[in-house]
């Protein structure tokens, strides 16, 4: 692989472990950033005013986290599980990092990671009571995780027009 088509799969690449990890410390400390989320986006707010529905699911999400986590924090222990699979997702890409070509198995697992989130937020989603415009953004994660991976996966594949292994 060419030394600039490398230096761009790595970059795509770091910047999607940033993602995913940044994406996976969130889930440590939910309860004070849906209490955020819900001071821009929830009831007397501009944009609370202007999407209804998502002020009204802010407000039911963050009474859930504050009664689970004030009478039920063992319950959080779950998204302490999540946050760490997707850091331990981010590092299984140091493969993938250190050479594109041999470890482009990282990369279509990671694919198949991100196809697979769709059926799984629109199975379970609506099981769970989740509104329609959340099951959206869960689905955007995995649409726009898979779009800087087909993009590395492309830019291996092609140097010989076939996978190397």
């Amino acid at each position: 692989m060419n030394p600039s088509k490398l230096f761009r799969v790595r970059l795509i690449l770091i910047g999607f472990v940033v993602a995913l990890a940044a994406s996976g410390i969130t889930a440590f400390a939910l309860p004070p950033e849906v209490r955020l989320l819900k001071a821009w986006f929830g009831p007397g707010t501009v944009s609370g005013e202007a999407f209804p529905d998502l002020a009204h699911w802010l407000c039911k999400v963050s009474d859930g986290l504050e009664v689970v986590d004030r009478n039920y924090p063992f319950l959080a222990y779950g998204t302490d599980w999540l946050a760490f699979a997707h850091l331990i997702i981010a590092v299984s890409f140091i493969g993938p990092i250190r050479d594109p070509v041999r470890n482009i198995w990282g990369v279509e697992f990671g694919m198949i990671a991100c196809l697979s989130l769709i059926p799984l937020a629109l199975i379970c989603g609506p099981i769970r009571g989740i509104p329609w415009f959340w099951l959206v953004v869960d689905c955007s994660f995995g649409v726009f995780g898979m779009i800087p991976l087909w993009i590395v996966h492309r830019e291996i594949t092609s140097e010989s027009g076939e996978r190397h292994r």
